[in-house]
């Protein structure tokens, strides 16, 4: 079999998801995906500007696996938000991974620890939108089986109209529950017993970046608590609702107080403004 890590490009000045309900919405459509392609999903994880996947399938079905799930997101969030073209330009990185050589082991480590080097969480176990509390659990997620829904409630819950296995588990935050498509049993095979999995996971390039980094202590916040938070701030500094409504001089007032109140970097700045980096900086340095 072939086995690929399929990663997307971060968005530089913009996020795939707003709040949970997007986070739900795309994991609802990566199960439609995967069953619809027929493609393995070995592991995967949903961050806020880019998404990354362990599959396993032939390279041109990863590329169309990911394409697609790009396409039915993008629709959603363009009708919801009435963003064009979220994610057009948005390149793919697809890397051939070996049991041979560990590179798959590595890989999914590298998948879910991308939670703990954001900053997000303090382990993968607790992050919700991916496979980080599939793998070598002491207990099973509780859920609801997909067929005790109405077939309009189905189409509702999964933005699309595909007729996913009955057995399908929903669980408590309205999302297909990953352990009913992802190939579990394979991946703990992989790693054979929960320490080395956990080897893997603490020597992962991402944990290794989080303990090198010197910002690791700093507390962090994740976008979409930013984001819902914008305007209230906008409000309270400026007395406008949004960040577009604000001048050159309230938007360098801004990125002191997002730097201030949230300890956020650069990049986050960018992310959840939509303002350019470059022009993020240039504001940063007349402080």
């Amino acid at each position: 079999m072939k086995y690929y890590l399929v990663t997307t490009e971060h968005l530089e000045d913009k996020v795939w998801f707003r709040d949970s309900d997007d986070f739900v919405v795309a994991m609802n459509l990566v199960a439609v995906v995967a069953f619809t392609l027929n493609v393995s999903v070995l592991a995967f994880i949903l961050m806020s500007n880019h998404v990354h996947f362990v599959l396993e399938c032939e390279k041109w079905m990863a590329g169309m696996f990911i394409n697609e799930l790009k396409k039915q997101y993008s629709r959603y969030f363009r009708l919801k938000y009435g963003v064009k073209e979220l994610l057009r330009g948005n390149k793919n990185d697809i890397q051939e991974l070996s049991l041979a050589d560990e590179s798959l082991e590595r890989a999914i480590a590298y998948v879910q620890m991308n939670c703990v080097a954001a900053n997000i969480c303090a382990e993968p176990f607790s992050y919700p939108w991916g496979t980080g509390g599939a793998f070598f659990k002491a207990y099973s997620h509780e859920g609801k089986s997909l067929c005790c829904f109405s077939g309009r409630h189905q189409a509702r819950l999964l933005h699309s109209k595909v007729k996913l296995p009955g057995n399908s588990q929903v669980g408590k935050d309205g999302y297909i529950l990953p352990e009913s498509y992802v190939k579990v049993k394979f991946v703990e095979s992989v790693f054979r017993t929960p320490k080395r999995y956990n080897y893997f996971l603490i020597n992962s390039s991402k944990a290794k970046k989080r303990l090198e980094s010197v910002d690791s202590a700093i507390p962090s916040f994740k976008d979409q608590i930013i984001i819902a938070s914008l305007p209230d701030l906008c409000n309270a500094l400026f007395g406008v609702g949004s960040v577009s409504s604000l001048e050159h001089e309230q938007l360098t007032e801004l990125f002191r107080q997002l730097r201030y109140r949230f300890s956020s970097n650069v990049e986050q700045m960018a992310r959840v403004t939509g303002i350019p980096v470059s022009s993020v900086i240039q504001s940063l340095d007349h402080i």
